[in-house]
């Protein structure tokens, strides 16, 4: 099988080279191609082993495009490209250390230059009639690459609005959800998804203009125009583009004059089948300081919005941005980190990149000791409280049982032992409420909570062998409280 596997790559990388060779220099294929060896074909995904970190930089930055549209001629449009580097602190005496990198694949965010009306220096009144000169202005899209749907995690906790974003690049102004207002707290991946939509519009349709801008860069923008007497330029400006981006709405509550000229900005895109994509803090219905006839509008769409990740999510978000850099984590390590850091994604992604700073600048190993102190410092006020999610999972793992099955209506012994175990420590360890613990514990009362904790009582006292495996989980718990 191995065999097929290696012929198969190498046939592949074969036909590639063949292509790339006719694309590119001789000397610079020499230099960029002939070195590299393809070690693997996994579905739609060709792996290849390149000598050093600096020659896999190179080749993403200089010919990305060419091994993209290569890729993709032999591997259909699913095709991707993952690299395996060969470290250069490796030694002779020891295997050779690689890391496994993706493609970065950044398609060309570059819009097409726009007509403009040329600023008129004379002071004589235009006729609204008649079009003045025009100018070819270079709009850039803002869009930052690395913001792309291959890299935002999908879960239940945003499912909605990123079905509907992708509607949304696949159609933009062709679909009901315009305007598209993505809401949802500080971290929850709003500015990411609102990137992804516009760079995979740019995908889909390259002759698209695309801008993102802030609410902020928006409101200084037309205060500049206002003091230059450029507004009538402003508002031209924007009505020019075909997908506009705004984001953090909620900052424009109270400046009624940028809020008009929005408004007007607002009917013409949509009126003429341009898309509008909103991101907010908050949901229409609670956004204060607005003029209701923007708000009437923002409701004409859809307000999709996004929620805390759970557990999985955040596990799955950790893992992908491993996997994007290049890194590994024993899994242990990757499901304390979910654990402890519930609040939003920004802070799970900074805990993660503390962590393997301390590793590498302090040139210590990452342990789970290690990943403890860094999230202590780096949580604020939770350090001292394990969560009941984090406690059922130890237990769980101890027990061999599913979490599902704890938090089901079972009666089976082994299950309401972990389940009452799970409760005291709940109790014991967090600040949480009898009521809440029941509630993760599959909708249990108070009462059921109470009657578990003078259960596992009793049994401790009673019952060595049952106190043992309460001190032993105990301890694991312990390691996140410290």
């Amino acid at each position: 099988m191995k065999t097929t596997i290696e012929k198969t790559c190498e046939s592949i990388w074969t036909k590639c080279l063949q292509i790339i060779k006719d694309n590119v220099s001789p000397q610079s294929f020499k230099t960029w191609f002939e070195p590299i060896k393809p070690i693997k074909l996994d579905g739609k995904v060709l792996t290849i082993e390149v000598p050093s970190q600096f020659f896999y930089e190179w080749l993403e930055e200089h010919y990305i495009t060419l091994l993209r549209k290569t890729i993709r001629q032999q591997l259909g449009t699913e095709g991707r490209l993952e690299y395996s580097i060969v470290m250069e602190n490796a030694t002779s005496e020891s295997k050779s250390y690689t890391v496994k990198i993706p493609t970065r694949s950044h398609a060309d965010l570059k819009n097409s230059p726009v007509n403009v009306p040329m600023n008129s220096t004379t002071n004589t009144i235009r006729n609204p009639f008649i079009i003045p000169g025009l100018k070819k202005v270079n709009v850039e899209s803002q869009l930052n690459p690395n913001y792309t749907f291959e890299n935002f995690i999908e879960g239940d906790c945003n499912r909605l609005a990123r079905s509907a974003g992708y509607a949304v690049s696949n159609k933009p102004g062709g679909t009901s959800f315009n305007p598209l207002l993505i809401y949802g707290g500080v971290g929850m991946g709003k500015t990411h998804l609102a990137h992804s939509i516009g760079i995979e519009i740019k995908n889909s349709h390259p002759g698209k203009t695309v801008l993102y801008v802030s609410s902020e860069k928006f409101t200084h923008q037309f205060i500049d125009a206002v003091r230059n007497n450029e507004q009538n330029d402003f508002v031209h400006f924007y009505q020019m583009i075909d997908v506009l981006i705004i984001d953090d709405i909620q900052f424009f509550a109270g400046k009624e004059k940028t809020q008009d000229v929005f408004f007007h900005i607002f009917n013409h895109l949509h009126q003429t089948g341009k898309q509008l994509i909103l991101t907010s803090d908050k949901a229409p219905v609670d956004l204060q300081g607005m003029e209701q006839r923007l708000l009437s509008r923002f409701k004409w769409g859809l307000a999709a919005d996004l929620q805390m990740p759970d557990l999985e999510t955040r596990i799955a978000i950790l893992n992908k941005k491993m996997y994007i850099d290049g890194i590994e984590l024993p899994k242990e390590i990757v499901e304390y980190i979910a654990y402890s850091i519930t609040s939003n994604v920004r802070e799970l992604e900074g805990a993660l990149i503390s962590i393997l700073a301390q590793a590498s600048l302090n040139k210590k190993a990452v342990t789970l000791e290690l990943a403890k102190q860094m999230i202590d410092k780096f949580v604020k006020n939770t350090t001292h409280e394990v969560s009941i999610d984090y406690i059922q999972k130890i237990v769980c793992d101890y027990f061999d049982l599913p979490i599902e099955m704890l938090k089901s209506k079972t009666r089976k012994r082994q299950v309401v032992q972990a389940r009452q175990i799970a409760m005291y420590f709940a109790k014991s360890m967090t600040k949480s409420s009898l009521s809440s613990i029941g509630a993760h514990c599959g909708g249990k009362d108070h009462a059921t909570v109470l009657h578990a904790c003078r259960t596992v009582n009793n049994l401790i006292e009673t019952d060595k062998k049952f106190k043992a495996s309460v001190l032993e989980l105990q301890k694991k718990i312990s390691i996140s409280g410290k």
